[in-house]
């Protein structure tokens, strides 16, 4: 199956409800059992199991986080969606709000199969220090 903007649009938009509704089980479902997940060029995720491990760490990190939708993009079986994270930094208290996107192409049941993310990582850090 190839999504249409309006189905891109839902699963995107469910995917934010599923972190700001702090189910780490459901966001990593929107993977496929052996995704990859690269945030920021960093170190690849390679399973469902990874990514839902750092997804929960970061539902930990901020128990009040709300994701947001921004925008999609659809093509083909590739898709970009924009975001906008927000929530308390649990340690210091800080408020964080920072954007980014996903790029993501999926498989014929619209399981992420490969995943780019991407944002600012040094304001991220800097808002989680305060600084």
């Amino acid at each position: 199956m190839t999504p249409d903007v309006h189905t891109a649009r839902c699963m995107a938009q469910s995917h934010c409800d599923a972190w700001t509704n702090q189910t780490p089980d459901v966001v990593a479902g929107r993977y496929a059992e052996q995704a990859t997940m690269i945030m920021n060029g960093g170190d690849p995720m390679a399973s469902r199991s990874q990514i839902g491990d750092m997804v929960a760490g970061f539902m930990a990190d901020f128990p009040d986080l709300v994701l947001s939708l921004d925008t999609v993009l659809v093509a083909d079986h590739h898709m970009v969606y924009a975001w906008t994270f927000e929530g308390h930094y649990k340690k210091t208290g800080n408020r964080v709000r920072f954007s980014g996107w996903e790029e993501w192409d999926l498989d014929d049941n619209l399981n992420v199969i490969k995943s780019l993310g991407w944002y600012d990582g040094a304001d991220y850090e800097r808002q989680v220090a305060g600084t």
